[in-house]
């Protein structure tokens, strides 16, 4: 089977760390990320929780572990939806990495989601992803901005 990957890059005219701190502070990301917070120590192998409200009641809308960190640099973590039907077993789970590197004084920020072709309903959850292309990018120009404005 074909590997299903959604990836997309954005430059970024700020500091690296200004952007880490975009990614991994929970003041930032609700900002960017449908007003979920990350909740997590930031080690390899902890929890990762996106927290939010919904019709007043705080809710877990994404969980998974972090894969792989290097703080400033990549951060790689796995997402299931515990609110849905499928089974919350680690194949399920897919691979979201963020990778920062310097491109012209500028910060190439690049999201890769992947692990579709073997979890339940990949397919789909591939293609709600991609979102007719767009796929990370408007998460991505949010960032921008919110990183940028500052």
């Amino acid at each position: 089977m074909e590997k299903l990957i959604v990836k997309n890059s954005i430059l970024i005219n700020a500091d690296r760390s200004v952007v880490w701190d975009a990614l991994v502070n929970p003041e930032k990301t609700k900002q960017y990320m449908f007003g979920c917070a990350t909740v997590s120590n930031w080690n390899v192998d902890s929890p990762l929780l996106w927290q939010g409200s919904y019709e007043g009641k705080d809710m877990v809308f994404v969980k998974g572990i972090i894969i792989d960190i290097e703080p400033g640099r990549f951060l790689k973590y796995s997402v299931i939806d515990p609110n849905s039907s499928i089974a919350d077993i680690p194949e399920n789970y897919l691979n979201v990495t963020y990778k920062l590197e310097e491109q012209n004084g500028l910060i190439n920020l690049t999201v890769t989601q992947d692990g579709f072709e073997n979890a339940e309903e990949g397919e789909k959850r591939y293609q709600d992803v991609q979102n007719n292309g767009e796929g990370w990018n408007p998460i991505l120009v949010e960032i921008k901005k919110l990183v940028e404005s500052n």
